[in-house]
């Protein structure tokens, strides 16, 4: 597959901080477990607008289970998922960006024979006998989580018209203080907490004494 896009670095020098989404592979193969998992639902495959909508959930089924007592929610605690981490602060940017990057790392897939394209009524994409082959091999903790969160996802959102769909996600991604995600008002206070906060100069220049009024003699 294709190799990370990583900074080149110095010897002797730190590696920068790689986000997983940012890799290429990473995404290639959580498209190829969410593929595969479709298969499982019988599914013939998933336009490239709902599979935008399916990528993104998957990956931060918190933004969708909201309610604390819900069952499928604490599973997904169990498997690893928590809803009060950073990058649910801004899941609005992190779709949009994500989306832009899904018609890209389809072509690669397609071109590796790990997914095919066919036409019903629109094009749908779906994981050729390969790909399903390939995911089948993941065994990693994450791959393990992620199959679990598209069983999940996919059981609820399958139902969902492209309609339906599309308004929710745009609900399910918004970041407010009337927010249903019951860390949402956390991650704001923690947001506004660093942009209220002072800085150190402001913190020097209010502890500084005042010096007196200059009545225009030399010292």
């Amino acid at each position: 597959m294709t190799s990370p896009t990583d900074a080149p670095t110095s010897s002797g020098s730190r590696p920068p901080v790689v986000v997983p989404e940012d890799d290429v592979v990473f995404r290639l193969a959580q498209l190829v477990l969410l593929l595969a998992s479709l298969r499982e639902f019988n599914l013939p495959g998933a336009s490239i607008e709902r599979l935008g909508y399916y990528d993104f959930l998957v990956a931060n089924p918190m933004l969708v289970l909201t309610d604390e007592e819900d069952r499928d929610r604490k599973r997904l605690l169990m498997a690893g998922f928590d809803g009060r981490a950073l990058s649910y602060a801004s899941p609005a940017h992190r779709f949009t960006t994500r989306r832009e990057r899904l018609q890209h790392d389809l072509a690669l897939l397609v071109a590796y024979g790990l997914v095919e394209p066919a036409v019903d009524k629109s094009v749908l994409y779906a994981a050729t006998a390969e790909g399903v082959e390939l995911a089948e091999r993941f065994s990693a903790v994450y791959a393990r989580s992620y199959r679990l969160s598209a069983e999940i996802l996919l059981t609820k959102l399958r139902r969902y018209s492209d309609s339906r769909l599309r308004d929710a996600v745009q609900t399910w991604t918004m970041t407010a203080r009337d927010s249903a995600r019951p860390e949402a008002l956390d991650l704001l206070d923690a947001i506004h907490l660093v942009e209220e906060s002072p800085s150190a100069s402001d913190l020097l220049l209010a502890d500084a004494p005042v010096p007196p009024p200059h009545d225009g003699r030399r010292t």
